[in-house]
């Protein structure tokens, strides 16, 4: 009867031992993992800036001024001359009322600019060549340069220019891309830079006056 009590014990005390082994567990330790002191750089895109890396690309148009516009477009609209966003931006490159104001057009009706596909080619043009102008120095300055690890060239600042305005793309270039800008949907000035980077937009002459001839 001894042995059997003996034994008993023996082995409530090896099941406790092993019982408390696997239900007690020790805090990690963090404290190698500190990013305390380290130089962090990390831009976060939204939503729609997480893209295919070759979707804005149409092969047969390559790098030209075409593939540029196009791409843009594509951007901008999915290329459809009839669109309007709920912001009451128009036309297959997207352009608000203040814009058109700005290069001529500002008289003409939305209904008559939407079904105007040769207008909205003319008012793309004449807004880049005037933001060529503006931006000239920016562009002599900035373009070869790597801003939040985006190569800046002619393009991408047109580009960036045509999505939030020559004004806000000096004062992120000025700044070290420290003074950004974002549109409704989120989109940014870097995202635009990258995005639409390397593009010849030679083609475009760059002038102060840039009108639309209707």
């Amino acid at each position: 009867m001894i042995k059997r009590i003996i034994s008993l014990s023996i082995l409530l005390t090896i099941g406790g031992i092993l019982l408390l082994s696997f239900t007690t567990t020790k805090k990690p330790d963090f404290s190698s993992y500190s990013t305390s002191g380290l130089d962090l750089y990390y831009v976060a895109p939204n939503f729609n800036e997480i893209e295919d890396n070759n979707v804005f690309v149409f092969p047969e148009l390559g790098k030209s001024y075409i593939g540029f516009k196009e791409a843009v477009a594509f951007k901008e609209s999915r290329g459809a001359y009839g669109v309007v966003n709920q912001f009451g931006y128009m036309g297959k490159y997207q352009f608000g009322k203040s814009t058109l104001d700005l290069i001529g057009v500002g008289n003409v009706s939305r209904k008559e600019f939407l079904g105007n596909p040769q207008l909205q080619e003319k008012a793309f043009y004449a807004y880049l060549s005037r933001n060529k102008w503006v931006l000239r120095r920016d562009i002599k300055w900035f373009a070869g340069k790597t801003i939040n690890g985006v190569k800046v060239t002619e393009s991408g600042i047109l580009a960036a220019a045509h999505l939030g305005g020559p004004n806000a793309v000096k004062r992120y270039l000025r700044s070290g891309g420290v003074n950004g800008f974002a549109d409704a949907f989120g989109t940014t000035i870097r995202y635009y830079m990258k995005r639409f980077g390397g593009y010849d937009t030679s083609f475009v002459v760059s002038n102060r006056k840039a009108k639309v001839v209707l």
